[in-house]
């Protein structure tokens, strides 16, 4: 199958080489000019017609402004497949837009980072029936090898694959704070003299044991105590996202919404909030206020 690709970062680049690996023939286009054509223009002319354009751009403007140009150079019949981050929401809008020109959309939610060119890609897809069996045999490159229902789902309609991405990442979010705790309470100066191998020795026949705890081993092995890096996380969307929907629905999400907010502390070196409750703390109580660069060692008392 014939397939342009459009953005070759960290995930596009290597799923390009993985549907190569393949034996499907991909023209990629990157906008810092690494890609086989150096413009759109030149990756709708590189496609034979009915054309496939998958999209890996950053969500938000650079996804809307990509639909938007090749809303004005596809025709009728061709295919666009957003495969980033996109919220749900958006591909409602992608679609219409599109499809005033006769040209289809599909929406497709993946995971598996810098792993999935050799590993594969869990796959989570919306679109027409017409339109994901067009694509199967991309899906079917892309997705890890064994029974495809394990590595793939056509979860519904336009946007459901992002919404299934989205909640697979807000379950990700609560895992990994889960294990991340786990971590801090075993570093916290118990009787346990190394963490990464209990952590290693969970990998197997344990109840917790999962490719983020095999992720989590291999970080320990590279820096037993995480010195190299700060305690400084990022969000991408989904998290936040996945606990709007959460609040629409009236679905309660203890773990995942208190994972999100971790993340928010962690950007926090001096958290007002804490400082509020200090400041509390010493006007009904009379405790102490540990000022500004003082070690924080009063006993607990009080509230």
């Amino acid at each position: 199958m014939q397939l342009g690709m459009v953005g070759l970062g960290r995930m596009g680049g290597n799923m390009a080489e993985r549907l190569r690996a393949a034996g499907h023939e991909v023209v990629g286009y990157a906008n810092d000019g690494t890609g086989d054509v150096q413009s759109l223009e030149e990756l709708v002319g590189a496609l034979a017609a009915p054309r496939t354009v998958w999209l890996m751009v950053p969500s938000g403007d650079p996804t809307h402004s990509t639909v938007e140009s090749l809303a004005g150079l596809l025709e009728s019949g061709d295919l666009v497949v957003d495969g980033g981050n996109s919220r749900f929401t958006d591909d409602t809008v992608h679609a219409e837009r599109l499809g005033a020109g006769g040209v289809h959309y599909a929406d497709c939610g993946v995971s598996g980072g810098v792993w999935g060119r050799t590993e594969g890609y869990g796959l989570m897809a919306g679109g027409s029936d017409e339109d994901i069996e067009r694509l199967m045999p991309v899906f079917d490159a892309l997705r890890p090898e064994g029974p495809r229902e394990e590595g793939f789902a056509h979860a519904g309609p336009v946007g459901a694959g992002h919404y299934a991405k989205m909640v697979h990442n807000g379950v990700e979010y609560g895992l990994m704070q889960a294990y991340a705790e786990g971590y801090e309470l075993l570093s916290a100066g118990g009787p346990v003299t190394d963490v990464g191998a209990v952590m290693k020795a969970w990998s197997r026949g344990t109840v917790v044991r999962s490719w983020l705890l095999d992720l989590m081993v291999l970080a320990l092995e590279a820096d037993p105590h995480l010195d190299q890096i700060t305690g400084y996380a990022e969000d991408s969307g989904e998290g936040r996202w996945t606990v709007d929907e959460a609040i629409v629905h009236a679905v309660p999400l203890p773990v995942i919404s208190a994972a999100l907010f971790a993340r928010f502390a962690s950007r926090q070196t001096d958290s007002p909030a804490m400082k509020a409750v200090a400041a509390l703390r010493a006007q009904f109580g009379g405790h102490a206020v540990h000022k500004a660069g003082e070690a924080a060692n009063e006993p607990p008392t009080g509230g």
